[in-house]
């Protein structure tokens, strides 16, 4: 073999190495990217809050719901503190509920879900309002927190109420603590509505109000929110 054919030789083999190395770095970055995105999109999917889960000791049903009364009948609402549908549900039928749960009828069960952050101009109000529930379940003062955040529910497409507001409206039904007020500015909550969130969600719900009366969805005709008659004659025949 020539000096000539062996130098074009060994120079083919190096370009075929170069080609080799240039295909495998191209497969790796490849897989790189498909795995990137697959990730992004999995932490998308699985909700906006992806951090550590603090559940409140006071949650009950696999640590979504917070519980009024000791009754037979277990009435569970599930709830988006931004909905429309749940304000007017609030107005309608809770104080009902609460008498019932008052005097031991029922076991009221309120979920605090959040599927309405869209409609918040992207500050995630149902996701915090949600959240600073829970921190209220803490401290003990869920329902009187729950019922003046729906006395000042914010429109749809609005901000929502900002972190600082839902303080104040706390402070004016008594809840102060710094724990509190902690909870809510570092957002401690916020990855537990979103698992609350997906629980509801996997558990076949798919809008607020939800109510559900001894693991039976009840709705009104053409699938409308029940009515308040509708509602206790259904927790009637539940009691027997």
């Amino acid at each position: 073999m020539s000096s000539k054919n062996a130098k074009r030789i060994i120079a083919d083999q190096k370009a075929r190495e170069r080609r080799r190395t240039i295909t495998l770095w191209t497969s790796v970055g490849v897989v790189l990217v498909l795995f990137i995105a697959g990730m992004i999109g999995y932490s998308r999917l699985a909700g906006t809050d992806t951090g550590p889960v603090t559940t409140p000791a006071a949650a009950v049903d696999d640590g979504t719901a917070f519980a009024t009364g000791t009754g037979t009948v277990v009435v569970d609402v599930y709830e988006d503190f931004m909905c429309p549908a749940c304000g007017s549900f609030e107005a309608a039928t809770a104080p009902t509920l609460k008498e019932l749960a008052a005097s031991d009828k029922i076991t009221l069960r309120i979920h605090p879900v959040a599927i309405l952050d869209r409609f918040s101009n992207n500050t995630e109000y149902s996701t915090r309002a949600a959240g600073a529930s829970a921190a209220a379940a803490e401290a003990g003062r869920f329902t009187e927190f729950h019922d003046v955040l729906y006395a000042n529910r914010p429109a749809e497409n609005s901000d929502g109420l900002t972190d600082a507001r839902m303080i104040e409206l706390a402070a004016s039904v008594g809840l102060t603590s710094e724990t509190f007020v902690s909870a809510v500015n570092q957002g401690i909550y916020k990855s537990w509505a979103t698992k609350a969130t997906e629980t509801f969600s996997g558990r076949g719900y798919t809008s607020t109000p939800t109510i559900v009366i001894d693991g039976t969805v009840l709705t009104g005709p053409d699938d409308t929110v029940p009515t308040t008659e509708l509602v206790t004659s259904t927790i009637e025949k539940a009691a027997g």
